[in-house]
């Protein structure tokens, strides 16, 4: 936290000389106070290591990456299991770019299909395949016992309920910039 201070004592410093920083005049910032910031750094540290470690279980016992995983579910609870593209790009939160690059691969491995949009020549949809389908079925059982693991089973139930509150809060805001 003393790292802290020394950031906002040189920004202040900054400001006054003349030197402006990239928000702008040092007092338009609202610093974090010490409880703030203990509660940011216990965020990033906790959300790093849990999605490394769910990452590595992805890669040590499930054949599909987290990505993908995460992909499969979005298009299984979707009619005939199809999305548009620029959907599922938003539900998860990937560019369009990146989830091009991500479905191309699934394609080659067979996983999913891209078809026009009736009725639309510039929409693209994502179709999950029967193959897709068996590989989501066979890695969910290691997905949700990491998933235990890792979260549900080390916060009580007033705790699980508490964070997806807050983090239903903070996607919202993220998306929308509030």
């Amino acid at each position: 936290m003393r790292t802290e201070k020394k950031v906002r004592d040189d920004v202040a410093a900054a400001d006054s000389a003349g030197a402006g920083t990239a928000v702008g005049e040092a007092e338009q910032v609202r610093w974090l106070d010490t409880d703030q910031q203990w509660a940011w750094r216990r965020f990033l540290e906790g959300t790093s290591r849990f999605f490394e470690a769910l990452g590595d279980a992805h890669e040590d016992d499930i054949q599909v990456s987290l990505g993908e995983y995460h992909l499969l579910v979005q298009l299984s609870e979707a009619p005939d299991w199809t999305l548009r593209m620029s959907a599922l790009a938003d539900f998860l939160a990937l560019s369009r770019s990146r989830l091009t690059h991500t479905v191309a691969r699934m394609e080659k491995r067979g996983l999913v299909t891209r078809r026009p949009a009736p009725g639309d020549r510039r929409g693209v949809h994502c179709v999950m395949t029967d193959a897709g389908y068996a590989v989501l079925v066979a890695a969910a059982p290691a997905h949700v016992t990491a998933v235990r693991r890792l979260l549900v089973d080390v916060l009580d139930a007033d705790e699980l309920t508490t964070l997806g509150r807050a983090m239903a809060k903070v996607a919202h805001a993220a998306r929308t910039g509030a």
